[in-house]
C-alpha cells in the first residue's frame, strides 16, 4: 500500500481506497468520480465501479463528502466527521469553484430545531452554499 501524508490515512483502507483519497486530498478543488478514473489510470483504474466503491466505503467513513450539486466529492478537512452528529456545510466558489468545508455548532443546533418543530428528529445534515469567495469577491 502506498503510504500517504494524509492525516486521514488508515490502514485499514484497501489500496485502492488509499489512492482515491490520496487523489482527493491532493486536489485543489472537488472533483467527479470520472475525473478521478482519469487520474488513477495509469496506476491501475479502468472501470467507474472501481472508483465508486472506494467512494462509498470512504464516504461511509466520513473521510469523503459527496457534493450533491456538484456531483463531485472533496476529501474532508475535520477528522472525525464519520463520529460527529453535526451539520457539516460546504460554502462553493461558483466562480473558482474553490470549496470550504464549515462546521458550524450554531448551525447544527438550529437545524436541529427546526427538524424537531417538524417532529423529525435529525442525525446528520450537510449543507451546500453557493456563492462567491473572498478572493474572488476581491478580484472583481
Amino acid at each position: 500500500m502506498t503510504m500517504s501524508t494524509d492525516p486521514h490515512a488508515d490502514a485499514d483502507l484497501t489500496k485502492n481506497q488509499q489512492m482515491v483519497l490520496d487523489a482527493l486530498s491532493g486536489a485543489d478543488g472537488p472533483l467527479s468520480a470520472y475525473t478521478i478514473l482519469d487520474r488513477l489510470r495509469e496506476q491501475g483504474f479502468r472501470a467507474p465501479p472501481q472508483v465508486y466503491r472506494a467512494l462509498d466505503k470512504l464516504v461511509e467513513l466520513g473521510m469523503v463528502h459527496r457534493l450533491e450539486s456538484l456531483n463531485a466529492f472533496v476529501a474532508c478537512r475535520h477528522p472525525g466527521c464519520d463520529t460527529h452528529e453535526e451539520t457539516i456545510a460546504f460554502a462553493i466558489c461558483d466562480d473558482c469553484g474553490q470549496v470550504a468545508e464549515i462546521s458550524d455548532d450554531a448551525l447544527s443546533e438550529e437545524l436541529g430545531a427546526i427538524a424537531g418543530r417538524a417532529g423529525f428528529l435529525l442525525k446528520k445534515s450537510t449543507v451546500e452554499l453557493r456563492g462567491i469567495c473572498d478572493a474572488c469577491q476581491t478580484a472583481s
